[in-house]
């Protein structure tokens, strides 16, 4: 008999975790549905009108990658050089690229945090990501929630007291504009938490939909001023760039040093970076910012249309993103999960539209996060969220409603 036995060979930590769920696992895309659910660009990449075959060198496969992905990362310095923060350049030395923003989140775990002892600290409602990697690294979480809708701004004196109280937490993870909130933290907030006198750790600021927010919002270029600041982004929201899986983390040089020291040699694919190059380069920004100009127009159009919907209850966050956060009332007017998740399954099973449950999240019970769409989609999506609310707020909920929330609050995206 075999003296291997997994539940004693593997990690405890590894062996808790949940099977990780996400947008995809509950609705498929059959090719009618209207996926807003994972705050992806319905208007496609910010790529050039041409074949996207012809942007790719098919004649390099055979060769492994640059693995320091020097010509991208200029690129990327030049659209975060903006000057409104600091009138110091960052270089492609202060960035490191990965696979997606996820990479990062993962490789500032294993830096800075040692497995079983230190923490980081996150701000619910946010990015199910944060925890996710924590728990796979054996760093334990500790939650200061933000402050209460709408504004879910940073409890800053509840922060800085934990980080004063606590020097396990090496990490401060922040999500700006929020996830599920949509809302642009304050940055003399953040610079409150840098100036921190005597935590010694990092600020950690995901970005990862700053590009909806308004102009020169983003933080990137402030890791000039601040050698513990970290900012991350991607290029799977406002790029359209969701399928090659690129993110970035600005950061100081020696601490862009550390984690371009731990990744993989050639952590970024010659077609990830090709691509990723033409969406950062001048044809791709315009394209880019002719997409976001439709999106915010349908982000508009959604704020001004939802509240006239019977049924539909209070903006919850802010409106510095692709999506929003609005709550569903139930039949006496009061924000209720049952009828959240009731719409949310209607919408998809009945109508193939997909929206995302967010009712069981800190300060957000009874919503729904709504992806901004095409002109089309969003037309569809105000008359079945009409149709729907009417339904259901005729419907009793039914016996298993908590697991069913449960269930689909679940979904990290």
């Amino acid at each position: 008999m075999s003296p291997f036995n997994l539940e004693t060979c593997a990690r405890p930590n590894i062996l808790a975790l949940q099977p990780y769920r996400c947008a995809r696992d509950d609705y498929k895309d059959d090719g009618t549905n209207i996926l807003l659910d994972a705050n992806e660009n319905a208007y496609g990449p910010s790529l050039p009108t041409s074949s996207s075959s012809s942007l790719v060198s098919l004649s390099g496969l055979n060769r492994y990658p640059d693995p320091h992905q020097h010509e991208l990362k200029a690129l990327l310095c030049a659209l975060r050089n903006t000057h409104a923060h600091t009138p110091k350049t960052i270089r492609p030395e202060n960035l490191f690229v990965g696979v997606g923003s996820d990479e990062a989140i993962d490789a500032l775990l294993r830096a800075f945090c040692v497995p079983g002892r230190d923490k980081c600290l996150v701000c619910p409602p946010t990015y199910g990501m944060y925890s996710v990697s924590a728990q796979v690294n054996d760093v334990a979480l500790v939650k200061v929630p933000l402050l209460p809708a709408p504004g879910f701004g940073l409890n800053v004196d509840a922060i800085s007291r934990t980080l004063t109280e606590d020097e396990h937490i090496k990490l401060a993870y922040l999500c700006s504009p929020g996830n599920p909130t949509g809302a642009l933290l304050a940055k003399a907030d953040i610079e409150t938490l840098l100036r921190h006198p005597t935590w010694n750790g990092v600020v950690v600021v995901d970005e990862a939909y700053i590009d909806f927010a308004p102009e020169d919002a983003s933080l990137a270029e402030w890791v000039a001023e601040w050698p513990n600041l970290v900012v991350m982004q991607t290029l799977s929201k406002a790029f359209g760039m969701a399928g090659i899986r690129l993110g970035v983390a600005f950061a100081s040089e020696p601490i862009a040093r550390i984690l371009n020291s731990m990744k993989a040699p050639y952590n970024i694919a010659n077609p990830t970076s090709e691509l990723a190059q033409v969406a950062v380069g001048p044809e791709g920004l315009a394209v880019m910012r002719r997409h976001r100009a439709e999106i915010v127009r349908q982000r508009e159009r959604l704020v001004e249309e939802l509240p006239r919907v019977d049924g539909v209850g209070r903006l919850r966050g802010g409106t510095a993103s692709n999506f929003l956060l609005y709550e569903m009332l139930d039949a006496q007017g009061r924000p209720d999960n049952a009828t959240a998740l009731a719409v949310y399954e209607r919408l998809a099973e009945n109508r193939g539209v997909v929206v995302r449950f967010r009712g069981k999240e800190h300060g957000c019970l009874g919503c729904l996060r709504i992806t901004v769409g095409t002109e089309e989609e969003v037309t569809r999506f105000l008359g079945s969220i009409k149709s729907v609310l009417a339904e259901v707020r005729g419907l009793k909920p039914e016996e298993d409603e908590e697991a069913k929330e449960k269930a689909a609050n679940g979904v990290i995206a």
